[in-house]
């Protein structure tokens, strides 16, 4: 039984109309070492559907954003037995989405309902910078929204009041400390957990591949659970205190019979707002005074204590 017939070679026009290139960047990637060289017949350069694949994975690792040297990385390991078809299976798995929301689409007309009624280009402008709205192509009055849970926090605090530009200035500072976050997670798991696979070439095989996207599988919510409980966490020691600052922010009444206020040394306040910040000096400052009163109070009970067993024990 025989296979297709093999396709007659190409010359290096038609290579770059078939791969939808050009003739300078063909050249360009032979010069680089991407692509073999091709079968020399008399005058002519041959090329064949060798030469036509590689062009197509280059231009697939290219749109995922990975640079020439690193795709002829790759390249280097398929050609050396190692594997690129593993090597792109972890490519995809890590590129894949890291999350379980799906993406939606939402009208102009349903946008603006939501945020008000009125319409705020400069608003939507900004949101799709911040492509928390994405603009589909001939279709100028609906937008993907890549996350809808983030436009309804966007909306639900609109509705509170809380103007748009107010939303996408702390949309944009906490987007960069997320990004540090996660930009220390994955130096951790790269150094702890995926440095034997990146680090080793005897490593780099389709079934060591397999194992590390599985890896990924494996520990992608794991950032995302941690974030979630420390968020938890850190949101309620700060809610409290916070609130318990706002509620002392006014003078409380002081006392039947006591009038007046305690002046201290300015080197003091000084120092407490050096230690605690300026928000909580005066709630430090209370707090302080309280667990000192509390101190006199425990030490009165055990002298009286004290005094009382030596009373009892003298003849």
């Amino acid at each position: 039984m025989t296979g297709p017939p093999a396709r007659q070679p190409y010359r290096i026009e038609d290579l770059a109309h078939r791969s939808r290139t050009t003739v300078r960047t063909i050249r360009a990637y032979q010069d680089k070492g991407l692509l073999p060289r091709p079968e020399r017949r008399g005058r002519a350069n041959l090329y064949s559907d060798i030469h036509l694949t590689r062009l197509h994975q280059i231009a697939h690792l290219l749109d995922r954003g990975y640079t020439l040297a690193s795709i002829k990385e790759l390249l280097d390991a398929w050609d050396t037995g190692r594997g690129l078809g593993g090597v792109l299976g972890l490519v995809t798995e890590v590129e894949g989405p890291w999350t379980d929301e799906e993406p939606a689409r939402i009208t102009r007309t349903e946008l603006e309902a939501r945020f008000g009624g009125a319409p705020d280009e400069d608003a939507v402008a900004e949101a799709v910078e911040l492509g928390v709205l994405e603009p589909v192509d001939g279709a100028p009055d609906i937008f993907l929204v890549p996350s809808p849970q983030e436009l309804s926090v966007a909306a639900e605090l609109h509705a509170t009041g809380v103007p748009l530009s107010a939303i996408s200035g702390h949309l944009r500072e906490l987007r960069g400390q997320v990004e540090h976050i996660a930009a220390r997670f994955l130096e951790f798991t790269t150094e702890y957990v995926f440095a034997r696979y990146l680090d080793d070439p005897t490593r780099r095989t389709d079934a060591h591949a397999a194992e590390a996207a599985s890896l990924v599988r494996r520990l992608r919510p794991l950032a995302q659970q941690t974030v979630d409980a420390e968020l938890a966490r850190a949101m309620r020691v700060f809610a409290i205190q916070h609130l318990r600052t706002r509620l002392g922010a006014e003078d409380p009444p002081e006392p039947p019979g006591r009038t007046g206020s305690v002046d201290l040394p300015t080197e003091t306040i000084t120092a407490v707002e050096n230690l605690v910040g300026r928000a909580h000096t005066s709630a430090f400052i209370a707090l302080a005074a309280e667990r000192e009163i509390r101190a006199r109070a425990l030490d009165e009970l055990a002298s009286s204590n004290r005094s009382r067993s030596e009373l009892d024990e003298s003849p």
